[in-house]
């Protein structure tokens, strides 16, 4: 409302400058880009995204597969480390040697992750690969529909942020010419400056 003020301030102003209504619109259309553009491109961003996440949720759901494992031996836990955060990393797993059978019937056997209580003999739950290979957790609706909403808001925002850089660079620019031409307004005057009947 400021911006649309300040146009009707300067439309029949006699102190009006170019400069000065070449900044007013300047903020103006910055303004309808910023309400009008910027949430559309946002909106896209996401949809586009959620679409791609959601494929990708349904490829790993269909590639991926949890199957039960069960503990051979409970592996020693490393040297102590006193790093707090690969501390922590450790304290909430223990290292097993385990054995599975794929989803293809094949047997695996190998060195996992598991709760810090697991003892030789326990089952637990991994996910694999169609050949049996372990693999993380596939994307669940969630955690996409997240990542879309988080994309489509930094869009919106960098697209916000980029029409008003534009706005600030075009007053930057104004602001540099006004700045000129008072200096060579002043050079005129200061010929006469103070001078007796210099106006006459």
């Amino acid at each position: 409302m400021r911006t649309i003020r300040g146009l009707w301030r300067w439309r029949r102003n006699p102190l009006r400058r170019p400069t000065d209504l070449a900044e007013a619109w300047a903020a103006l259309v910055a303004a309808l880009l910023i309400v009008l553009v910027a949430p559309g491109v946002g909106w896209a961003t996401g949809a586009l995204t959620h679409g791609a996440l959601r494929e990708t949720v349904r490829e790993q759901r269909a590639q991926r597969h949890l199957v039960s494992a069960t503990v051979v031996k409970v592996l020693p836990h490393p040297r102590i480390d006193s790093d707090p955060e690969t501390a922590s990393t450790r304290d909430a797993h223990r290292r097993v040697f385990a054995k599975w059978t794929g989803p293809d019937g094949s047997e695996h056997t190998g060195a996992l992750g598991t709760h810090p209580g697991a003892d030789a003999g326990e089952r637990f739950r991994i996910w694999t690969d169609d050949r049996g290979r372990p693999t993380g957790r596939p994307l669940d609706e969630a955690t996409a529909a997240t990542h879309a909403v988080l994309a489509g808001t930094a869009a919106a925002a960098g697209t916000a942020g980029m029409f008003e850089g534009a706005r600030r660079l075009v007053v930057w620019r104004l602001m540099r010419r006004r700045f000129a031409q008072w200096d060579t307004a002043w050079e005129r005057a200061g010929q006469d400056w103070g001078r007796a009947g210099a106006d006459s």
